[in-house]
């Protein structure tokens, strides 16, 4: 026999992954972290086992639980598994999929529909930040049909709009961890960031690219990856991410070239051993931020407004991110209020996911 838990197979942003009420999980991390292995099948390249899709993107998990928070409705715990190592990530959060958690939290019966517009509240407890979400109820449940278009995704969907909140040091502590708006780090210039999510942002041309390289060639150039990998290793600890973050996928990598098709700026995000298809929401946020930044590695390059609030867009392999960054720049130094996004979500499935008894004997 095996062990059937209750999900929600969803879409979010441009990721994809198992929904779960954290009622049916266990409490216990360890024993959680083996569960969601043996869920998505993380170990093996095709993820054969499990329900994962060999890719980052395609392996993360949202855990959601009414809140005890005054004022939040939803807490959203995130799980980055691994497609090949067998290992799980609680430390970073997921923006794509966070588009999800809003009716993903309707579908469970975790919130109420309150009109042809739901609001809602969401705490990312990776983080702390809080999210405001609209999701659109029309019929007393949720709409996926749509005529937003999401770059990434095929066809058009139903607007989820997200406006993020204390987003700004919230993993390292300060939005610049190390106090300064560029180091060096390998002989190369980079911003150590956290907004959102901690990021090593770096000039592509520092590394030798252009910065059209699509996803592909990206994740073909070994030597490159190697290089980056050790930047970032070291990068870490100077970021107060402990003191080996070889196992971790944070913090990520933002490799940025000035924008060609009218947007802020342009960038490949690494997740970080491979190039995001597209661009995680919460990369779109630190890399808009570090472009508004004096001094950082994006002054020059980045295409940005004076103040704020404006609509920033950050170019990727698959189009475009659009951010409605509210910011204020006194003198060298920035103050990051909030972000605004739409992303869209789809259900894809749901029912019982079965993991071994060896695993999880409920």
């Amino acid at each position: 026999m095996q062990t059937e838990i209750p999900f929600l197979f969803m879409r979010g942003g441009t990721s994809r992954g198992p929904y779960f009420n954290a009622a049916d999980l266990p409490a216990n991390r360890e024993r959680l972290a083996a569960v969601l292995r043996a869920v998505l099948g993380s170990g093996h390249p095709l993820n054969i086992d499990g329900i994962g899709g060999s890719a980052t993107v395609t392996t993360k998990v949202a855990i959601l639980s009414r809140s005890e928070v005054e004022g939040v409705d939803v807490d959203y715990f995130f799980a980055q598994v691994d497609p090949i190592k067998p290992e799980v990530d609680f430390r970073p959060t997921c923006g794509n999929i966070l588009s999800g958690v809003g009716p993903a939290a309707i579908e469970m019966g975790l919130v109420p529909v309150n009109g042809p517009q739901t609001r809602l509240r969401i705490r990312a407890v990776n983080t702390g930040a809080l999210v405001d979400a609209v999701v659109q109820t029309p019929e007393g449940c949720v709409s996926y049909d749509g005529a937003y278009r999401l770059d990434g995704v095929p066809g058009s969907s139903a607007p989820v709009t997200l406006s993020f909140m204390g987003t700004v040091g919230t993993i390292c502590g300060a939005m610049l961890p190390t106090g300064h708006a560029r180091d060096m780090i390998e002989g190369v210039e980079v911003t150590l960031i956290d907004v959102a999510m901690p990021m090593v942002i770096a000039r592509a041309a520092d590394l030798g690219l252009r910065g059209d390289e699509t996803r592909e060639e990206i994740d073909e150039n070994t030597a490159l990856l190697e290089r980056v990998e050790a930047i970032r290793c070291k990068a870490g600890p100077m970021m107060g991410l402990g003191a080996d973050v070889s196992g971790s996928v944070t913090p990520k990598v933002g490799l940025i070239s000035a924008p060609v098709a009218g947007g802020s700026l342009r960038a490949r995000y690494l997740t970080p051993w491979a190039c995001h298809p597209t661009m995680a929401v919460t990369g779109g946020q630190c890399l808009a931020a570090c472009a508004v930044l004096p001094g950082s590695v994006a002054d020059g390059l980045a295409v940005v407004p004076v103040k704020g609030p404006a609509a920033m867009q950050i170019e990727h392999p698959s189009g475009a991110l659009d951010v409605l960054l509210d910011f204020a720049v006194t003198g060298d130094s920035v103050d990051i209020h909030a972000a605004g996004l739409t992303r869209t979500a789809r259900l894809l499935a749901r029912g019982g996911v079965m993991v071994p008894r060896g695993v999880w004997a409920r």
